[in-house]
């Protein structure tokens, strides 16, 4: 009973601990469709040594549901990339440093949160990718390729 007890008390905690926090007050930040839609999909779909591309788990079985890419395709169509845009908007809170999108892949040693299902895809905020992330929720431009 009371290892029960400990558990959900420590599921509950891990609940509060990942509430994204709520945009700066006075942020008139918003997310970038287009954006979304040219870098940030792109990073969905990649293939990352040791890691299931975020696709292969996120568009089945987990609360943040992607998009799953239909037959024989290798990116989302316009309909299905509107509905990603949506989905991610809440991990994607604009202007916040500590929005999920930004911390939950990102390796704790580099300031992101402690557990991801999916591992840490990125050991450092100078990845590429990462920084890519970083720019579309601050809302500024993501760096050409």
């Amino acid at each position: 009973m009371y290892t029960t007890t400990v558990v959900c008390w420590a599921f509950m905690l891990v609940g509060v601990l990942n509430q994204q926090p709520a945009s700066p007050a006075g942020a008139s930040t918003s997310l970038d469709y287009e954006v979304f839609k040219t870098k940030i999909q792109p990073i969905l779909l990649a293939k990352r040594p040791g890691h299931a591309r975020c696709v292969a788990c996120h568009s089945q079985g987990t609360p943040l549901r992607l998009q799953p890419l239909s037959p024989g395709s290798t990116t989302w169509n316009e309909e299905q990339s509107r509905k990603n845009f949506e989905v991610m908007k809440r991990v994607a809170v604009p202007a916040t440093m500590r929005a999920r999108l930004l911390v939950h892949p990102l390796a704790e040693a580099a300031g992101g949160d402690f557990y991801h299902n999916g591992g840490k895809h990125f050991n450092s905020q100078n990845d590429p990718e990462w920084q890519t992330l970083k720019a579309w929720v601050m809302g500024s431009t993501p760096k050409s390729d």
